[in-house]
């Protein structure tokens, strides 16, 4: 068999059902496939950044930097030096006391909202492990805590069969061999004092390498891996790639993995140059932002994807940060990733005693209600190419049924712009079924090709957010 008549197979076995898929690189691991067909059905996820950071209620890792200070520690009255709160921040874990954690709840407030796969950070770049790594005692069970968080959450997620994600920073602030002064982005960057004389980067390799090795040995299945991130020199066989990611899919075949061992937010990695390295990942993970055209590599193929974004402005807890994106926003954007090819992973930053912020917990609420009665538009669904984008709104498709999401009425009857009026078998509302039909209208006599539908004589919709009605096309 040629690989282009392995590609068409692959495509006829529903992975990647709707790319071209002459140029992609598929992955060689039939396992992996099959997690990435299942990848791109989910559409919406939930992350969650959460350490000892969250007793501040400021922002996580990044306000250790006193030159990123103004921006990281802003909302803060802090007086002392630099140094002074570099001490209290690498002190917070004495007083870690999430009393409130209850994972459980956290899978419950998911599944409600549609979620289908959470991802949490095991540790950030600070350094602090919410795992109880054997590699260091700046960990979780070293806190008034005293036990392991990640085993928890990775319980109640199988308990509520949802999938389970797993983030990993690449770097370590709070090694002593990982690169001070010079870096770009270490908190001492600007500190001569703490030059790089005497520290080993070898050393943190295989640090990172063992504690890899534990959360991918430790909890059992792990279904994403999402490592975080690349810049500058330091990306790809820097971090010692091929044998990281060799040794990750070893202990968890199957395992689907973003793309920042190459890059980070804002790049592509080589699976855009349709000629991958060992270890490119399995998608690209853009970060607050929509791609305006979804993703496609160099042949213009589409890419798998995933954007993240947070719900307010911040990754993890910020007491100040109320400015939260309205549930009806984030639902669009959902509906926008979906028709562009992606999935949307939104980020929640628990509190200090391991709770939801009420705003986010609301936000998810109303998410779930809307995906309960429109599901079918999101889950499983992809782009409608062969459509265009309509005034009012955004279509996505799955088969033969198109899904057409209206966020404003039209005056008069909807027309369905693109689709062959005489191959609509039947519309019908998502939220409850019932069929809408068809207008025969003397207004639209002007376009006899176009069909339009009647929404009834009530002008505005049943869901002000977006109503959406289903389009059955023969075969």
């Amino acid at each position: 068999m040629t690989e282009k008549e392995k590609q068409e197979e692959t495509v006829q076995e529903g992975v990647h059902n709707y790319s071209a898929a002459d140029a992609y690189v598929w992955p060689e691991d039939p396992k992996v496939r099959q997690k990435l067909e299942w990848f791109q059905d989910q559409k919406l996820a939930l992350m969650m950044h959460w350490g000892p950071y969250s007793q501040l209620g400021l922002v996580e890792s990044w306000a250790l930097s006193d030159a990123d200070a103004e921006w990281a520690r802003k909302g803060v009255d802090w007086e002392a030096s630099g140094e002074e709160f570099k001490e209290q921040y690498f002190g917070l874990n004495k007083t870690f006391n999430p009393i409130r954690f209850e994972p459980e709840k956290w899978a419950d407030t998911a599944a409600e909202a549609g979620i289908r796969y959470l991802l949490f950070t095991t540790k950030h770049h600070d350094g602090f492990c919410l795992f109880d790594s054997k590699y260091t005692d700046y960990k979780v069970t070293n806190t008034p805590a005293g036990r392991d968080l990640i085993k928890e959450y990775v319980e109640a997620l199988r308990e509520e069969g949802l999938k389970v994600g797993l983030y990993f920073t690449l770097l370590d602030w709070h090694h002593p061999d990982y690169p001070h002064y010079g870096d770009r982005i270490h908190p001492m960057r600007n500190h001569p004092e703490c030059s790089n004389e005497n520290r080993d980067f070898s050393r943190y390799i295989e640090y990172m390498y063992n504690q890899v090795e534990e959360v991918c040995t430790n909890y059992g299945k792990i279904d994403i891996m999402w490592f975080d991130f690349s810049y500058d020199d330091m990306r790809g066989e820097k971090w010692g790639a091929t044998r990281l990611i060799d040794m990750v899919r070893r202990l968890q075949p199957g395992i689907i993995i973003d793309n920042r061992l190459e890059v980070s937010g804002e790049g592509r990695g080589s699976l855009y140059d349709c000629n991958p390295t060992p270890y490119h990942g399995d998608f690209v993970s853009p970060e607050q932002i929509i791609p305006p055209e979804g993703i496609c590599d160099k042949e213009g193929n589409p890419m798998v994807w995933e954007a993240c974004f947070t719900m307010n402005n911040n990754w993890g807890y910020c007491a100040n940060d109320h400015y939260y994106k309205p549930a009806s926003m984030l639902i669009k954007k959902l509906v926008e990733c979906v028709s562009k090819g992606g999935n949307m992973i939104l980020n929640v930053g628990p509190d200090a005693k391991g709770k939801f912020p009420k705003e986010s917990s609301a936000i998810l609420a109303e998410i779930g209600r809307w995906m309960d009665k429109n599901h079918d538009s999101i889950y499983g669904c992809a782009p409608a190419t062969d459509i265009p984008k309509p005034d009012y709104g955004r279509i996505t498709r799955n088969g033969n049924k198109y899904y057409v999401h209206i966020y404003e009425n039209t005056l008069g009857p909807l027309p369905l712009i693109g689709f062959d009026k005489n191959k609509i078998v039947k519309v019908r509302a998502l939220d409850d079924g019932h069929e809408v039909p068809i207008s025969t209208l003397w207004v639209h006599s002007d376009y006899p090709d176009i069909a339009f539908v009647d929404l009834g004589p009530d002008p505005v919709l049943p869901d002000s957010v977006d109503y959406v009605l289903e389009v059955e096309m023969a075969e």
